[in-house]
């Protein structure tokens, strides 16, 4: 099974990617040290500041991993906002039954209620230097991701009432165990 765990940033993805590995005991690549990479290999002209530019430029890349993991029937978790909403269309349908993916967006009222507790997690599985988060942006892209998930029917986890990692937890686990790799989101 590859497990997708998407969304914008400050969101919880490494922290549920985390979780996520002790419990399915299975790799996990986190896609800002691929990104890292990239760009300190020069192997891009990209920067740090493209971020949608970027997650198109390296979904060929994290694509193939997917279907090499696939391939090898390994398990594996990949974490991080580079991994775009119409992601499914890069599998064949045997492909997808191996691959369960969910977003993690924040809603406006729950961003806007404590924005100073968005950065509570923030350094649990890295430690960000100067990580400023802009409030305005972060509504933006919770709003466009979890706009495009809907239109693209990939499974979503809106929190909305506060930030509880075993209920995060709890529904992407129920997604990985269903047995569809598209369908709709859950509000937390």
């Amino acid at each position: 099974m590859v497990i997708l765990v998407g969304g914008s940033s400050h969101v919880g993805k490494s922290l549920l990617a985390k979780r996520l590995v002790e419990k399915y005991k299975c790799q996990c690549i986190g896609l800002d040290y691929l990104k890292t990479a990239f760009i300190k290999s020069g192997l891009t002209e990209l920067t740090v500041n493209d971020d949608y530019k970027m997650r198109y430029w390296m979904w060929p890349f994290v694509s193939s991993i997917i279907k090499t993991a696939i391939e090898k029937k390994q398990d594996l978790i990949i974490e991080g906002c580079y991994i775009p909403s119409e992601w499914a269309q890069s599998f064949s349908p045997s492909e997808l039954s191996c691959i369960r993916c969910a977003f993690i967006v924040m809603s406006e009222a729950y961003i806007r209620r404590d924005p100073e507790s968005l950065g509570k997690y923030a350094n649990v599985v890295e430690h960000r230097v100067g990580d400023i988060i802009d409030v305005e942006r972060l509504i933006m892209c919770s709003k466009n991701f979890l706009s495009e998930c809907i239109e693209t029917k990939t499974r979503y986890i809106e929190i909305d009432s506060s930030f509880d990692e075993e209920s995060l937890l709890g529904a992407m686990v129920s997604i990985i165990e269903s047995p569809a790799s598209l369908g709709p989101g859950v509000r937390i």
